[in-house]
């Protein structure tokens, strides 16, 4: 079978486009999310996003406060014990982002419809509330009639919500390991990242590592996401920091603080921009930026005995850039 393996730069560039519907799997605000591919986006200069994430993440944060989502649905919209969204809030109060509100469980709910193609999500929470009557795409429109409209329970004639389905054009979803064909392994929180992998029209990995088939074939009750829902495999370590991804490498409290700080205001967001997302070339420039040593101690996590049943199947960079040659060059 054809290896998947592709540079970041190419997945973005084959993958995205402006105006789209762009999904991030996140395992809650701190947690794995792909905020590599975030970055990328910016690098190439994508532009009127409309993002849909579960819980927001430094990645919406950060695609907020430069410009390039101009919508965005979500079910939480700070980053817990780092304060409130800075990026996000200048952007919604700058009047250049419609945030849609819902709660996390809408969100699931949604995500699961996609998933399973259904026309309309039975909505049995948000209703009778704000959440149902005000819409941020319709601001001027109360009740909002569109966002969660009412329909009748057939079989008991109750009445309650009904919730659009989520079919992401694209999902960049972060996986702890994958390999060369797309088959990917998640430890820690999942927070909807199997049902938004099914939900979305294209699939692109982000792993912190690519790990032989074998891995995969030993482990198959682990494989919450198949090669074959799969368009793309990108492996970028550290590919969620300043967030964790648990067995791998733990936050990077600092520079989320730092982050969070810069983006509050638009000064401070060129600064990071210019900093932190167009000065690397590569992996190793990458890591060259967060710093060796910040690399190693948040390595050094008390969640690493969770890769320990995998490591003897995770490939060398070397291996893995060949194989990503060959299939570039294919």
């Amino acid at each position: 079978m054809t290896s998947k393996l592709i540079s970041l730069g190419e997945a973005a560039r084959r993958f995205a486009w402006d105006g789209m519907q762009y999904a991030s799997g996140a395992a809650l605000p701190v947690g794995s999310d792909a905020i590599v591919f975030g970055r990328e986006l910016l690098r190439q200069k994508r532009k009127d996003l409309h993002a849909v994430f579960h819980c927001n993440s430094q990645q919406l944060n950060l695609l907020a406060a430069a410009g390039a989502v101009s919508k965005a649905e979500c079910g939480f919209s700070a980053l817990e014990v780092f304060g409130f969204a800075n990026g996000l809030r200048r952007a919604v109060e700058s009047g250049r982002l419609a945030l849609e509100d819902y709660s996390n469980l809408a969100m699931a709910q949604r995500f699961l419809g996609g998933a399973l193609n259904w026309p309309f999500v039975p909505a049995t929470v948000n209703i009778g509330s704000d959440m149902q009557y005000r819409s941020a795409f319709a601001p001027d429109d109360f009740p909002a009639r569109a966002k969660i409209p009412e329909v009748v329970d057939p079989f008991t004639g109750r009445t309650i919500g009904a919730f659009s389905p989520l079919k992401p054009d694209l999902a960049a979803i972060h996986v702890t390991l994958a390999d060369p064909l797309g088959n990917a392994i998640l430890i820690g929180t999942e927070w909807s990242r199997y049902e938004l992998s099914r939900a979305a029209k294209k699939v692109v990995l982000i792993a912190d590592a690519i790990a032989d088939t074998a891995c995969m074939r030993q482990f198959p009750n682990l494989v919450r996401i198949p090669d074959v829902i799969v368009e793309a495999v990108v492996h970028w370590p550290f590919a969620a920091w300043p967030q964790g991804s648990p067995g791998v490498y733990d936050i990077d409290e600092d520079h989320m603080v730092f982050m969070n700080k810069a983006l509050a205001t638009e000064e401070g967001t060129q600064a990071y921009l210019r900093d932190f997302v167009e000065s690397y070339d590569g992996v190793e420039s990458y890591l060259d930026l967060i710093g060796r040593d910040k690399v190693k101690a948040l390595s050094e996590s008390s969640t690493s005995f969770l890769l320990d049943p995998y490591r003897r199947w995770i490939l060398p960079p070397d291996e893995v850039a060949s194989l990503a040659q060959t299939e570039i060059a294919a």
